[in-house]
């Protein structure tokens, strides 16, 4: 199976993680932090620390050790802050 990393195809096992997948091709930087911009990889491995956030198809902060790879997947390191919008305005 293949998956994308920062538009790169890395080879992916089914069944596997996505930080297992990139940690296993060599993958040492998932997200970068908000202040003072360093790397960052995953720690827990079960969702506790969340150092693991990467993009996954083309939605941040996603957990990467809890989120299983699929065929074609696209996934992105996560550079700094992510910006939500919830689609609210002022008004409400």
């Amino acid at each position: 199976m293949i998956v994308y990393f920062d538009g790169k195809p890395i080879r992916a096992s089914a069944g596997e993680t996505i930080a297992s997948c990139l940690l296993r091709n060599g993958v040492t930087r998932f997200r970068t932090t908000p202040v003072s911009g360093a790397a960052r990889m995953p720690f827990c491995m079960i969702g506790h620390c969340f150092e693991c956030l990467v993009e996954i198809e083309g939605l941040g902060s996603r957990q990467s050790c809890l989120t299983a790879v699929v065929e074609g997947m696209h996934i992105v390191t996560l550079a700094g802050a992510v910006t939500v919008s919830a689609g609210l305005t002022s008004d409400d």
